[in-house]
This record gives C-alpha cells, structure tokens and sequence, in this order.
C-alpha cells in the first residue's frame, strides 16, 4: 500500500506543496510552449515547402509545353499561368566555339525559364538545346 509522506509528529499525509505544484506547472508551460514552437517552425517549414514546389512545377510545364525545338526560335516569351508570371529566353550559345564543333550540324542553344509568384518568389531553370543548323 502507498503511504505519503508524513508530516513531524502528526502523523497525517501531506500532498505537495504549493511550491511544487507552482513548479510543476511552470514544467508543463515550458514543454508545451517548445513543442508548440516546433509545430508552427513544421507549418512554416511546409507552407514554403508547397509554394516553391508549385513554382518548379509551372516552370516544369511551361518547359514541357514550349515549341518543338525546330520551332524554337531565339527570343522571348512570357506570360501568365496559374497566377504566376513566367518568361522564357532563347538564345543560341556564344563564345568561342573550336573548328570541329563549327562543322558539326547542332546549333547549341542556352533556354532560361523564369516563373514568380504572386508572393514574389522566383525560381529559374536553365537548360541547353540542340538545333539543327539551318542548310546553306
């Protein structure tokens, strides 16, 4: 059988004290204020999570759904999707290119993808292109 403590002399249980009550509750505040932190840091943490994969995913489609690359020309494009502006730029490849490259019937050409949202957040995907060189 549980037997509580004692006070001197008297012989009756004692329960805690209001000390140890005061503490104890202090305790459970504490804790419960930690793990609140870490449920709302999980909910932020998510909600970006989600905002940026809806813009790879429009910047994903709109890569998807561009011209053939026979009909891709350089220049740009942009627009609207989703509530999210986008653009595109297609240029060939500059630079110093080596003699056997020149032969070669590939037009190599840089395409950028940029897609913002409404919040601001942008995100930019880059990517290379052939095209077959036009016959002289």
């Amino acid at each position: 059988m549980w037997r509580g403590r004692h006070r001197s002399g008297d012989g009756a249980c004692a329960g805690f004290t209001l000390i140890e009550a005061l503490i104890a509750l202090a305790l459970v505040a504490i804790l419960l204020s930690a793990i609140g932190a870490v449920v709302a840091g999980n909910i932020r943490g998510t909600l970006s999570f989600e905002r940026h994969l809806a813009l790879v995913e429009t910047a994903r489609l709109i890569l998807a759904t561009l011209p053939h690359h026979r009909q891709l020309a350089p220049g740009d494009m942009s627009g609207e999707f989703a509530g999210h502006r986008w653009r595109v730029d297609v240029v060939p490849v500059a630079g110093g290119v080596a003699e056997p490259v020149d032969m070669s019937p590939w037009l190599p050409t840089e395409v950028t993808i940029r897609v913002q949202s409404p919040s601001g957040a942008t995100v930019r995907i880059d990517t290379v292109q052939l095209q077959r060189k036009p016959t002289q």
